[in-house]
């Protein structure tokens, strides 16, 4: 299945409930304000998402302009702005908000226990306290979980596997959001066992990201983990150029957006092997392959025995390509 179809078949399921919640009330207009930090109009992932939800709503029969108002709201990360933006927006009296994550969610539910909140994605939605069960939401809230906190501590665990040597782990999230203090408790309550002592790092601005990563590398064996976040995507392209700067082995750890994206890596510095790959999708064989970012110095016979084994226990039915 392409990108594409996929993301649309997820906006149509996302879709249902604001149709539901619509049900046997054609007689008006109605209003959707989606919530979306950390975006611009010039962002191709958020901007398909927002054309698929957009097209699927249209086939359940609510089309733009016509029976519903759509009122898109693309915003930074910051928690300030946010609060604003809520409280205007729930002035309006929007029969459903639409919320792009964590970032957004919380934030709308502390304001609003009344009108219907959709989330397209959520870090462990019962964690942060946003629904009472998966299988009984409950309240005014309901939409889709990325993965619950638990799933933070194997991020740690791969590092380890991966980078041996390493003792000491900087772990960029985000402070102020549930998801941020999640991800990282869970990341703590394992470091002890696969013997990392782990640094919180905070993405509030650049300097702040920036001195919390240089701190890290006066550790000797030091790496990263990049938790999920809107603030923590917003500074994407430094936490890319900080740690190719500093040598430090990084885990990436966003759900693969598109073929080659910066933050679905993997990374460590040696060149010509598994080490220095990224992860892509192949749209001819449709399933996942190996994609290395110095082809010239990169062939299967470079890649030793225990880095093979490593990509079957993590990657199975992968094959190896070339960065094109």
């Amino acid at each position: 299945m392409r990108r594409r179809e996929f993301i649309a078949g997820l906006a149509s399921v996302a879709a249902i409930p604001l149709s539901r919640a619509f049900a046997g009330q054609n007689d008006r207009v109605r209003r959707v304000d989606v919530l979306l930090a950390a975006a611009t109009e010039n962002d191709p992932y958020n901007e398909a998402r927002l054309a698929a939800l957009t097209d699927a709503l249209r086939g359940l029969g609510w089309i733009d302009g016509r029976n519903l108002k759509l009122v898109v709201h693309r915003m930074t990360a910051n928690a300030g702005e946010i609060r604003k933006l809520v409280t205007e927006l729930l002035s309006s009296r929007p029969d459903v908000v639409v919320s792009g994550g964590n970032t957004t969610t919380g934030t709308v539910l502390q304001a609003t226990n009344t009108v219907p909140v959709v989330f397209t994605t959520a870090v462990d939605p019962v964690g942060a306290g946003y629904v009472e069960s998966l299988a009984q939401p409950g309240g005014n809230a309901t939409g889709f979980m990325q993965f619950d906190f638990n799933l933070s501590g194997k991020w740690l665990e791969l590092l380890k596997q991966i980078a041996p040597t390493i003792t000491r782990a900087g772990v960029i999230r985000d402070p102020a959001t549930s998801s941020g203090i999640g991800q990282f408790a869970v990341i703590q309550s394992v470091a002890s066992s696969v013997g990392i002592d782990v640094v919180p790092i905070s993405p509030r601005d650049e300097t702040e990201l920036e001195n919390g990563v240089t701190r890290i590398t006066r550790s000797p064996n030091a790496g990263l983990i990049a938790a999920v976040g809107a603030t923590v995507t917003v500074h994407r392209d430094l936490i890319l150029k900080l740690a190719a700067q500093y040598r430090l082995p990084t885990v990436y750890a966003s759900s693969i957006r598109e073929a080659l994206s910066p933050t679905d890596r993997i990374s460590l510095p040696p060149r010509g092997s598994l080490q220095d790959m990224s992860i892509a999708f192949s749209k001819e064989r449709n399933r996942p392959i190996f994609r290395f970012r110095h082809p010239p110095d990169t062939n299967w016979s470079s890649i030793s025995k225990p880095q093979r084994r490593l990509a079957s226990k993590y990657l199975p039915r992968c094959s190896l390509a070339p960065t094109r």
